[in-house]
């Protein structure tokens, strides 16, 4: 197969049958791998990985080796994988979470930057640029994989908040300080001061959170009165509308990331009319967005370059885990207030996933010099320390004390009457330490407007009665309305940490 850069490299009809046969059967052993991950405690993302290095050069033989374009890819997919973030995000579960998390998603970059490029240049000899530069490549963490390893360990809304606003924020500003010192690397007389830098970089943020507010706003409101009623038509209109926000912030040299993921968080949380397809539609595009990636970086990653990568890969991963991630949280998050079990968990569950490794293509695509290794040493840190955190991260939930005692679970349900009452449904597991274990119906005042319907136990449901008891294990359906969801998540919490006479007490 010709090189995917090479001038005279065509894609023909003759070459269609043997490319879906391949991808087809990547998508169907990605979705398996799924069920291997959940049972496994890791991310998702390293079987992918792994499924590209089984198909490349060194597998079945597949040639791929063009940085640009797999920077053009890895950019499109990040831009569906922060759509899908944005509007399956409820603002209600990260509100509180948002000025810590934009702290973080800068300051703490910065810190953390610092403190990699010190141990870059003077443990591995790095020149400043190329320390800072992979520093820079590595600051971003990937919230996804986080939540592949934690589906199944309930964690309370400051952590999860924190984590989707964290992921959603980082990107944009990552993304321009990459950008800004590989183009310093390849050509240093045109470089700008690090004073200019900065205001550039403050500026297109700022320019895309105003883009992107905009956009799913007015976006929503024309959604809202010009679609139709087919749930297909507008899902397809609502992520077109977050794609809109990157374009037009990024024609206009703002953050188009920023402007994407602000565009998908509003549009999301407008109440359009279906929401359900909407999300589902999203999610979908979201999983083949990181199948593809995925699957494409693990294609271009060279085995036989990431053997000499290991050694100074593990140093600066150690560096990153132990010292600039911790400091960065500590220095970010400590002046709102976060207790030091919140804090120890951040700091361990910042792992990086798909972002550092397209990041990585940068210096290659912009023609930075000598520094063709740094996507390797990108890729191997990736799956070694994803191999650490990843399977430690639920037991040191459990270890801290923060993982609650049942889990509660939007249910998207694509159903017209539903939407036309503004009923919710929403799905909670008794853990076994909750309690909510002995607690019957009537003793959880549900608001007005919510009640359970159903009771899943032991694999078998019933409709519960006033006098019905809870029981450790048992899945409860409760139906609210959209104005009671928020207060009856609220109090089932509350009766799953203090018992039945939670509220009684002032």
């Amino acid at each position: 197969m010709p090189a995917a850069d090479s001038p005279s490299a065509s894609f023909t009809v003759h070459d269609l049958t043997p490319a879906l046969l391949v991808g087809s059967v990547v998508l169907l052993v990605s979705v398996a791998a799924v069920r291997l991950s959940v049972r496994s405690g890791l991310p998702s993302l390293l079987i992918y990985l792994a499924i590209g290095l089984a198909i490349g050069e060194s597998g079945l033989g597949i040639r791929f080796d063009s940085a640009q374009l797999t920077q053009v890819l890895g950019y499109s997919a990040l831009i569906l994988i922060l759509s899908e973030g944005g509007l399956s995000t409820r603002w209600s579960a990260i509100r509180r979470s948002v000025a810590p998390a934009a702290v973080l998603s800068t300051v703490g970059v910065l810190v953390s930057v610092g403190v990699v490029a010190l141990a870059a240049r003077f443990v591995l000899r790095l020149d400043w640029n190329t320390a800072l530069l992979v520093a820079a490549i590595l600051s971003s963490t990937d919230a996804a994989a986080v939540f592949s390893v934690l589906r199944r360990v309930p964690l309370p809304h400051r952590i999860t908040g924190m984590l989707e606003a964290e992921s959603g924020f980082n990107d944009a500003p990552v993304v321009i300080l990459v950008t800004a010192l590989a183009s310093r690397s390849g050509n240093p007389s045109a470089a700008q001061s690090w004073w200019m830098l900065a205001g550039t970089a403050l500026l297109e943020l700022a320019a895309g959170a105003v883009i992107g507010l905009a956009v799913g706003w007015l976006g929503g409101q024309f959604m809202r009165r010009a679609a139709g009623g087919s749930s297909g038509l507008f899902s397809i209109g609502v992520v077109a509308l977050t794609v809109l926000a990157y374009a037009a912030a990024a024609s206009v040299h703002a953050s188009g990331f920023i402007a994407c993921y602000l565009a998908a968080l509003v549009l999301g949380n407008l109440r359009l009319p279906h929401g359900p397809a909407v999300k589902g539609l999203s999610t979908a595009l979201g999983w083949l967005a990181q199948i593809g990636l995925f699957v494409l970086l693990g294609l271009l990653a060279s085995p036989s370059r990431m053997a000499g990568q290991i050694l100074p890969a593990i140093v600066i991963g150690l560096v990153l885990l132990l010292v600039a991630r911790p400091l960065s949280v500590l220095v970010s998050v400590g002046p709102f207030g976060l207790g030091w079990r919140d804090q120890v968990f951040l700091s361990w569950a910042g792992l990086r996933g798909a972002v550092p490794v397209v990041l990585a293509t940068v210096p290659l695509t912009i023609g930075a010099h000598r520094v063709d290794w740094i996507f390797e040493l990108v890729f191997v840190l990736v799956v070694i320390f994803t191999l650490i955190q990843g399977p430690t991260l639920p037991w040191l939930a459990r270890r801290l004390r923060i993982a609650e005692e049942y889990q509660s679970l939007d249910l998207d349900v694509e159903a017209t009457p539903l939407e036309e009452m503004g009923a919710e449904m929403l799905q909670v597991t008794v853990g076994e330490e909750s309690r909510l274990h002995g607690v019957e119906m009537f003793e959880l005042r549900l608001p007005e407007g919510a009640n359970v319907t159903l009771v899943v136990r032991g694999g078998r449901g019933f409709v519960p009665v006033a006098n019905t008891a809870i029981r450790s294990g048992d899945q409860l359906l409760i139906i609210a309305t959209a104005e009671s969801r928020s207060r009856a998540e609220k109090r089932v919490r509350a009766v799953s940490r203090l018992g039945r006479l939670a509220g009684w007490k002032a």
